[in-house]
């Protein structure tokens, strides 16, 4: 790091010209990269994604889309069995198929009573429309930002009996949350970095404080390049265009905190110019470039998956950290190297004292802290990542009040988890359709014979379930559907897609898991010169991404104070991607924290060669850093959570919680608390371990181990000072 200092401040005008060409790059990269960002959401492999796929390009209709159902009530004395009830509801679905694209079946179609309630006089119709990017939603004589329920509405009502009651239901009509067609980056990024420069004033008090946020503006398009370069091989989603811009203007700004206030560190002890930036570099500039590294391994553990977005979201969020780090470590030296600080960065006594407090009552803090994320971490397990049900869904308006018309009229709810099933030429759809009517939990099969459901040989049946598939029984009648169907039948729907992603992707967590913990492991055990700081921060890394799952379960399963908090009604799950996702952006943003932390313990234990007078340093010095650090980052995803987007609100509130979380009750008390009661073990090293992780013992990247037997002078918190013998690698 030193030596990358002396080589940048000893070419100032060639880093300039080439962080300039750099910054001009990303943004011909953005221009780039626009036009082939993908808008869909595929799953290759996935037998449900497959099997809806199918279903698109042959009928352009239904498989992932979920229906809508029109619901009508007929006037007292009027049934489905009426002539001139049936021509009116033929001629209205009829307009409802032409105006809207979409595919439709009913009573009318098919006979099947499993489309009537209350003898008749309810009864009600799937509307299957296409994906929004393939013209599914109205066409124009209804408007292009209409609603398929809107569009159904206006097409159907006046062809109605005189006297009938009309509402549109459904899973997407009943959903909680605004469709605000996606995230407003820009005022997002305005509200974030006004936020950000307050927090830099409080900590820097001075024009310092835009320092950082000049670091941070020229990394985020040199990231640009970064994901250009990632497109080659990767698909890259528009999600991973909005988030990294918010994500990346958070670990930009909190890599140059760390080397900024270092730097002021320097200054204040009396070292001038280059020198003072020489010396930060060597300290924090390694601190930056090994959380740079876990931050990076715990997003692109992602790409282990497979799933495209993630994949996408995972080189996204690694290359506006590489990005950060490396601006970091050449822009800013030459901005410290002519910049003149006010005041100086010192232990904060606020934080020395409350490091002093935790080390003398580390073990109780330790225990409450754990137990209180272990309490949350079991209420994690009870997260529900399937379809959200009926009764968690909307409780005013059009949707709720089409679903109390169903349930009044004895209909069962499950149709509004509608699906389709594929039948390929040369298999007989009669058949199969006699054979899923015959599945238990299936309630009716609609198998019309019009061209909406018959093509190219192939056929279309729609399976109707009892039980809405977000249920454990409608779950259970989806697994015998499938079960159920000949070979080369390919059952689709939403649920079906959704059951196969959960397997594939939380089947495959084990291994992400693994891959996360052992290159954690190894650029941690090298970082620190330990074995056992390594395998605590890993520890605490997992317990406390179990307790940010449990805050979750509470908000937005349970929905304890949501609405309250966010304006958003929660529906009782937690989308499929929030855990995977959470849980690796936090995982090194965690990462990132404990970094930061330790490697300033581990130089003060050098120096001193006391655990005690190491944590009560480390924390004194580096706890308003860490504090800025997690509000700017927190700030980043606040203004996701508050967009009204129900996905993207759990999402960013999971990361934004977890950052606070993270910084309270991990880095500020658990930390702290287990290096003191681990004492010397903290920095155990024997030779062996050193070989394998090819560590020179007598040279030190700025902490300085031996590997002799010999007597050292240790500090065992507050049992005095001692003298042991010991053997292997060890701090000096």
């Amino acid at each position: 790091m030193e030596r990358l200092s002396r080589f940048v401040l000893g070419h100032r005008r060639l880093t300039v010209v080439v962080a300039l060409l750099l910054a001009l790059g990303g943004g011909g990269a953005l221009a780039v990269l626009l036009p082939t960002v993908s808008e869909s959401n595929s799953y290759p492999g996935l037998p449900g994604y497959e099997a809806n796929q199918r279903i698109l390009d042959t009928y352009g209709t239904g498989g992932y889309e979920r229906p809508y159902l029109p619901v009508i009530t007929l006037p007292e004395g009027a049934t489905v069995d009426d002539e001139a009830v049936t021509a009116a509801l033929r001629r209205g679905f009829a307009e409802v198929a032409a105006a809207t694209g979409a595919r439709v079946v009913s009573y009318v179609d098919t006979g099947d009573r499993g489309f009537t309630g209350d003898g008749g006089r309810t009864t009600f119709a799937l509307v299957f429309g296409g994906p929004v990017e393939q013209g599914g939603l109205p066409g124009s004589a209804l408007g292009e930002d209409a609603g398929l329920d809107t569009a159904v509405d206006a097409a159907l009502r006046p062809r109605l009996p005189p006297g009938a009651q009309l509402w549109v239901t459904g899973l997407d009509p009943l959903a909680t949350g605004a469709d605000t067609g996606g995230l407003d980056v820009s005022v997002k990024l305005l509200v974030t970095i006004g936020l950000a420069v307050l927090v830099l004033g409080w900590v820097f008090r001075s024009a310092l404080a835009l320092v950082p946020l000049l670091t941070a503006l020229i990394a985020l398009p040199v990231s640009l390049l970064g994901l250009l370069a990632a497109a080659l091989v990767v698909d890259i989603h528009e999600t991973t265009l909005t988030m990294v811009p918010l994500f990346g203007l958070g670990i930009a700004i909190d890599y140059a905190l760390i080397l900024v206030t270092r730097w002021r560190e320097e200054r204040a002890r009396g070292i001038d110019g280059d020198e003072a930036v020489h010396r930060a570099m060597a300290t924090a500039g390694r601190a930056v470039v090994f959380s740079g590294v876990a931050v990076g391994i715990g997003l692109l553990a992602m790409l282990v998956l497979p799933i495209p977005l993630l994949r996408s979201l995972a080189v996204g969020g690694a290359a506006v950290t590489a990005a950060s780090a490396a601006v970091t470590l050449t822009v800013l030296p030459l901005l410290l190297s002519r910049a003149r600080p006010r005041g100086a960065a010192r232990e904060q006594r606020g934080w020395t004292a409350w490091a002093r407090l935790v080390v003398r009552w580390r073990r109780p803090l330790a225990a409450g802290a754990a137990g209180l994320l272990a309490a949350l971490s079991l209420v994690a397990l009870g997260i529900n990542l399937n379809l959200p049900v009926t009764g968690d869904l909307a409780r005013t308006g059009p949707g709720h009040a089409g679903l109390s018309a169903l349930r009044d009229a004895g209909v069962p709810t499950g149709p509004l988890t509608a699906f389709d099933v594929y039948v390929p030429p040369g298999t007989d759809p009669g058949a199969v359709a006699a054979t899923l009517r015959a599945v238990p939990g299936v309630h009716a099969v609609a198998a019309p014979s019009g061209p909406a459901w018959r093509r190219d040989g192939s056929a279309l049946l729609t399976v109707l379930p009892a039980d809405e598939a977000g249920t454990p029984a409608g779950r259970d009648t989806v697994h015998r559907v499938r079960a159920a169907v000949p070979g080369g039948v390919a059952v689709g729907g939403n649920a079906t897609q959704q059951l196969d992603y959960l397997t594939v992707t939380y089947g495959a967590f084990p291994w992400m898991l693994a891959v996360l913990a052992v290159l954690t492991f190894v650029v941690l055990a090298r970082a620190f010169r330990s074995l056992l700081l390594p395998l605590k921060a890993i520890a605490l890394n997992l317990l406390s991404l179990g307790a940010v799952l449990g805050v979750l379960v509470i908000l937005w399963q349970w929905g304890w104070g949501t609405e309250a908090l966010l304006g958003i009604q929660p529906d009782g799950v937690i989308g499929t991607f929030v855990p995977i996702t959470v849980f690796a952006f936090l995982y090194g943003l965690s990462m990132d924290y404990e970094v930061f932390i330790l490697a300033r313990m581990r130089e003060e234990y050098d120096r001193t060669g006391s655990t005690v007078d190491a944590v009560v340093a480390g924390v004194g010095r580096t706890g308003r850093l860490v504090t800025a650090a997690a509000l700017i980052l927190f700030f980043s995803f606040a203004s996701m959570a508050l967009g009204g987007e129900l996905d993207v609100a759990v999402f960013a509130s999971g990361v934004g919680l977890g950052i606070l979380l993270d910084a309270t009750l991990i880095r500020s008390v658990l930390l702290p608390a287990t290096v003191a009661m681990l004492g010397r073990w903290n920095w155990w090293l024997p030779g062996w371990a050193a070989r394998i992780l090819r560590l020179d013992l007598n040279k030190g990247s700025g902490f300085r181990v031996e590997a002799t037997t010999t007597r050292e002078v240790v500090h065992e918190g507050d049992r005095g000072v001692g003298v042991r013998r010991s053997g292997g690698a060890r701090g000096a």
